[in-house]
């Protein structure tokens, strides 16, 4: 009997070291990086968590011609902790382009692949194709900057790519940052139909708070500009909350958010029509769901949540509401996002498809 029980003991150990395994999961397999200005490289990065319960190794990244250069995590990456894979791709042929990068780790016997895809264009005129918005004669690639899910002591980067369509010399500057960000241009003077970009630096030890951080900046258009609502540029950052203090029961019972719905679609709306949709919030865990954080990113959305300790099985109501008269004023993506005490998911986003017929 003691053999007996000493082969069961032996062959569940044996079960437990065969079925551990690390497990890769990347925030993105495949990208799509739109227009990219001929001869200026460009940067796309792979997040990955280690998703298994043994350390995850890459042991070699390769990519799919001479016009890329990878980069990636190459310590072990500890069970539930991130990495990052980062192709460099030259841009020196005009034209579409398709890449991919093959991942070797030992979460697979076989090459992961990753992709991504764009179009390279030589506009050197009024940049319509790599700098979609418009701040006077300055011209950027993006609208409003996000630093999503980072963690206390991370200092995560923003490129914003700035052109200059002027006839004058441009110093790109933005004003008004807070004590957790910096900038820097490179060049710090563009010369008339030349294209740079800044550099923004979020230092997570100087936010004010766990959850979600908004405010405004403002870019400079000229010398001697002022701030008003033509330049400013949304910020909002997403400081995920701390689960290393976690105990264990914490640990074994945690709650589940899980949402109906993270898209909603508002198509059609009359100029001065308000619509509302219903978002059901259900706790399929085994402990109480807390709501920590909830906010909106622009005025043309107006967000009610009935309850924000959901216990377990119970469910919360979030109305959504669009108002479409703003929705003309208002900058960035509109969405919504919720900050919960989910170790897994501690972090929901709403997608708010909108538009107005005139």
């Amino acid at each position: 009997m003691k053999r007996l029980f000493s082969l069961i003991f032996i062959l569940s150990i044996v079960s437990i070291i065969v079925n551990a395994q690390p497990k890769i999961s990347f925030d993105s397999q495949s990208k799509d990086i739109g227009y990219i200005l001929w001869r200026n490289p460009v940067s796309v990065k792979y997040s990955f968590t280690n998703t298994g319960d043994k350390p995850l190794v890459i042991s070699n990244v390769t990519v799919s011609c001479g016009c890329m250069q990878a980069d990636w995590t190459k310590s072990p990456v500890a069970s539930g902790e991130k990495g990052v894979i980062t192709a460099v791709f030259d841009a020196e042929a005009i034209g579409k382009f398709y890449k991919e990068v093959g991942v070797y780790c030992n979460a697979s016997n076989i090459p992961l692949y990753l992709d991504f895809s764009g179009e390279v264009t030589a506009d050197p005129k009024d940049y319509a194709y790599t700098h979609e918005f418009g701040f006077g004669a300055v011209r950027t690639d993006k609208d409003e900057i996000v630093f999503d899910d980072v963690d206390k002591g991370d200092k995560p980067q923003f490129e914003i790519l700035v052109a200059n369509t002027s006839n004058k010399a441009y110093n790109p500057v933005l004003m008004h940052l807070p004590p957790y960000l910096s900038a820097k241009a490179e060049p710090e003077v563009l010369g008339s139909q030349k294209n740079g970009k800044i550099t923004v630096t979020l230092d997570t030890e100087k936010l004010p708070k766990l959850g979600i951080t908004r405010t405004t900046v403002f870019l400079s258009r000229f010398m001697g500009d002022k701030v008003n609502s033509a330049n400013e540029i949304p910020v909002s950052v997403v400081l995920l909350p701390d689960f290393s203090l976690l105990t264990e029961f914490q640990k074994a019972n945690p709650p589940m958010a899980v949402i109906s719905s993270t898209s909603l679609d508002y198509h059609g709306l009359k100029p001065k029509q308000k619509k509302t949709q219903t978002v059901i919030i259900t706790n399929n865990g085994k402990s109480n769901l807390e709501v920590l954080d909830l906010q909106v990113f622009t005025m043309a959305l107006n967000v009610k949540l009935n309850k924000h300790i959901i216990k377990p099985g119970e469910s919360a109501k979030m109305k959504v509401t669009v108002l479409a008269n703003n929705l003309s004023r208002s900058k960035g993506k509109p969405r919504v996002l919720m900050i919960t005490n989910d170790p897994k998911n501690p972090k929901i986003t709403i997608n708010i498809n909108a538009d107005v017929v005139k």
